[in-house]
């Protein structure tokens, strides 16, 4: 028994002591909050009930302004904030045909339906090569992607979320689209081709939950569609080169002269190859003046995209 109780108190002489200032610096973190941080807190509160009016005053103030540079340049005065005010979408067909707006037509647009298997598809070069070379057809000139590529250039396009851009597109079998430019076109190349398969089957397309048609099948001529007195200016190799950005602006100065802003007209051939600009049943039977915009051949997207972006320099839109 004293064997056993002789070697517990040598344990307990053995056995470390705590260390005091571990304690004490774990009270220190639960200490009180700090002066500091009561202040944040207060500052929160300011901020959020919106009770701090210089700041407020400033948030509102970059919140309704347009520029373009950072809100440096902004507070400094060196960048010019008065805000483009975009122009609502045009319900009637008269609307189309007034204001600052652009007027963009694709001609020749290879939309055209094939029955495969029971079913309509729209016709490719990639999926239906056997029935072209059967029916002794061009496959250069059935592209339709070169149409989706247009609308996803034109209408993904700053001009176009300003409501000064209107599109219609002209098919090579004379069928007459008119494009709202609330369309959102689909990414993918396979879904373009359902949308334009429903399209040209049911000659209108509504959007999901409202009753606002986004693309529709309208009668000929597309002439009847556009501005008396308007300019109609066709995209083409053979054309006069100009510089786009003093061609647009020369055409914004003269329409300044006119009481009412007549909006200019764009040709542009959605192919490959040819000029439906010059060609008859097209661009032919109403293009004004030919013009090309570069020493080089472009595909059609990127003739989109300079009349879109010089527009959009010369407006201001950003």
């Amino acid at each position: 028994f004293w064997l056993k109780f002789f070697s517990m108190g040598k344990a307990k002489q053995a056995s470390p002591k705590r260390p005091e200032g571990r304690v004490a610096t774990a009270k220190k973190q639960f200490a009180k909050p700090s002066k500091d941080l009561g202040r944040d807190k207060e500052k929160t509160k300011l901020s959020a009930q919106g009770s701090d009016p210089q700041s407020a005053a400033e948030d509102s103030a970059l919140q309704q302004v347009e520029f373009a540079g950072s809100v440096e340049d902004v507070q400094q005065g060196t960048v010019a904030a008065d805000p483009v005010h975009a122009l609502s979408v045009p319900r009637h067909a008269e609307e189309r045909k007034t204001g600052d707006r652009v007027i963009v037509i694709l001609e020749k647009a290879a939309l055209e339906l094939v029955f495969v298997k029971g079913v309509y598809q729209l016709l490719n070069v990639d999926d239906h090569k056997t029935i072209l070379s059967k029916n002794q057809r061009e496959m250069t000139n059935i592209r339709p992607d070169i149409t989706h590529q247009c609308l996803l250039t034109l209408l993904d396009s700053p001009l176009n979320k300003a409501g000064r851009l209107i599109v219609y597109i002209h098919t090579a079998g004379n069928v007459l689209i008119e494009v709202n430019p609330q369309l959102r076109v689909p990414r993918t190349f396979r879904r373009f081709c359902g949308l334009m398969v429903e399209l040209l089957q049911r000659h209108k397309i509504r959007a999901a939950g409202t009753s606002d048609i986004l693309l529709k099948v309208i009668s000929n001529p597309v002439t009847k569609y556009l501005p008396d007195g308007g300019r109609k200016i066709g995209l083409s190799v053979a054309g006069r080169l100009v510089n786009v950005r003093d061609y647009a602006s020369k055409i914004l100065l003269d329409s300044k002269t006119q009481s009412v802003h007549v909006p200019p007209t764009f040709v542009i051939g959605a192919v490959a190859h040819g000029d439906p600009v010059q060609d008859a049943g097209f661009g032919g039977d109403y293009v004004d003046e030919k013009i090309s915009v570069s020493n080089w051949g472009l595909s059609a997207a990127c003739c989109c995209g300079k009349v879109c972006n010089e527009f959009e320099q010369l407006w201001g839109v950003l």
